[in-house]
């Protein structure tokens, strides 16, 4: 067993550093390098500028997203650097004409590089929202630009993840729900990363047992069908296994005949019973999970067992939980896998990075907007903030401690340059006739928290279990319709009027150049 002081070590232990030994400075695309020598070859390196991070659709068709890979993403910060041997293989690439692809004095340069960057985000675990910045980072371009691969590519994943797992827990509606995916995650580092953000995401334990390790969660887990087939006969393999694990008894009764199975479990359970211990459960892995858990309940309970927990697993997702929940389904553990952890219906967030403010230092900022014939690719110009509007709320509603007796009912993106006074007016970015008014005494709260200052952390993040209390108070303080799978209530999410008539000028002017210019 693992001692608190051995938890509280690994706790402490630098996680990316021990599984990656080694430096991640080349975890980017190179793209980025090519573009970062370009800006010092144009004398570029060093003015001041503005990137934000954010994805532009809710995941899953649903209504909202779970902010993760905060604490992740300021671990590599802090570690960031191109080491001896990376600068020695960048050096050995060769553009088409075989030269070198960068210079030499661009490679010291690399190599004496350290954060310099304010960076802002939001916690993990809040709720957001599309075009939200979860992530705002400033500060020399070369260096802002040489993040974004690795930012996209930790919080891309673990906030699909974390909100797969948010689905999923609502979903089974009070139920615990196990996360048991590793063996069909995509490779290693996707397991552990899928592990932490289900786990933050409200899933109650994992089957990984080196993510266990790495951030204190639950391990939980059973015995597999090799285990009964290694027996003559499936009442031997039960009873040899209550042998080896009294205190852990989880019977997979589907090998051969699920209902004979519960009842060769039963027969265990109280030889173990005899014993002086308990049967903890079954699983159920195939077939009509429903109509064989409520006659493996009727069973159970009939035997006078009716702290026997029926777990189910079988290719679940938060429709199907939801649908055998419908049918009565008698199951009291979710074991989920392979749809959470690889996020099967949307493999992938689509998280953007994107520049929106740039000037030399000391003078004032040149406001940028990328412009597109899609109105959800066109970015923001501005240094962005999130503010979050509540209503103080009556009735029977239960909240978390954070949320007790507030709902949120909207969400402004203003430029911290130019902050609202007075009531405050959302504009839809993607529908400018829809608006949401905000009276001036309504309270609020801005997402971001500064992380970094001047490449210094000024931020602690919380425990991992910390940021998954968070994220139920948080998702506590939205109406159910926003969190509904099918067709969810569009939160309000708006640009500060002010902010929306500068975007809307800016892209005027810059296809009135485009016109100008043919």
């Amino acid at each position: 067993m693992v001692t608190m002081l051995r938890k509280q070590e690994y706790q402490s232990m630098s996680t990316l550093h021990t599984i990656y030994r080694t430096s991640l400075g080349l975890l980017t695309d190179l793209y980025e390098l090519t573009m970062a020598y370009g800006y010092w070859k144009q004398g570029l390196a060093r003015r001041e500028a503005v990137f934000h991070l954010f994805f532009r659709s809710p995941p899953f068709g649903g209504g909202y997203a779970i902010a993760a890979g905060l604490a992740p993403a300021i671990e590599f910060l802090e570690n960031l650097s191109f080491d001896r041997s990376d600068r020695d293989y960048l050096a050995s690439l060769a553009g088409n004409d075989g030269r070198p692809l960068f210079e030499a004095e661009f490679l010291d340069l690399l190599g004496e590089l350290r954060l310099q960057c304010d960076v802002d985000a939001v916690p993990e675990g809040t709720v957001v929202f599309p075009q939200e910045p979860l992530v705002r980072v400033q500060g020399p371009l070369l260096e802002s630009q040489l993040l974004e691969t690795a930012l996209l590519n930790i919080f891309n994943f673990q906030t699909l993840i974390a909100t797969k797992a948010a689905r999923v827990v609502a979903a089974a509606r009070g139920d615990d729900v196990l996360e048991f995916g590793l063996r069909r995650a995509q490779g290693i580092d996707g397991a552990l990363a899928a592990s932490r953000a289900a786990y933050l995401g409200g899933c109650v334990a994992t089957s990984n047992v080196l993510a266990g390790k790495l951030f204190d969660i639950p391990v939980r887990g059973t015995h597999a069908h090799s285990w009964i087939l290694c027996f003559d006969d499936e009442l031997t393999a039960f009873r040899q296994y209550a042998r080896a694990m009294p205190n852990n008894c989880v019977f997979l009764v589907d090998t051969y005949d699920t209902l004979s199975g519960v009842q060769h479990a039963i027969d265990a359970a109280k030889e173990l019973r005899a014993q002086g211990h308990e049967i903890a459960g079954i699983r159920l892995d195939s077939g009509d999970l429903a109509y064989l858990s409520i006659e493996a309940r009727r069973m159970l309970d009939k035997a006078g067992f009716p702290d026997a927990v029926i777990i189910a697993s079988n290719d679940l997702d938060e429709h199907v939980i939801d649908s055998l929940k419908d049918q009565g389904a008698r199951i009291g553990v979710w074991g989920v896998g392979t749809r959470l952890v690889t996020a099967e219906d949307q493999p992938a967030l689509g998280g953007v990075y994107k520049l929106s403010a740039i000037r030399q230092p000391g003078q004032p900022w040149q406001y940028k907007v990328k412009v597109s014939e899609q109105a959800i690719k066109t970015s923001t110009p501005g240094i962005l903030q999130v503010r979050r509007f509540f209503q103080e709320t009556q009735g029977t509603k239960v909240f978390l401690s954070e949320a007790k007796n507030r709902e949120a009912i909207g969400d402004m993106i203003y430029d911290v340059e130019q902050p609202p006074g007075g009531d405050c007016i959302l504009v839809d970015p993607l529908d400018a006739t829809r608006h949401k008014t905000m009276p001036a005494a309504t309270p609020a709260k801005n997402l971001l928290v500064p992380v970094f200052r001047g490449g210094r952390r000024v931020y602690t993040p919380p425990s991992l279990e910390e940021s998954r209390r968070h994220a139920q108070a948080q998702l506590a303080q939205f109406h159910p319709g926003v969190k509904r799978f099918v067709h969810p209530h569009q939160y309000p999410v708006g640009l500060e009027k002010g902010l929306h008539e500068r975007k809307m000028e800016m892209i005027s002017a810059s296809r009135s150049s485009r016109v100008e210019g043919r």
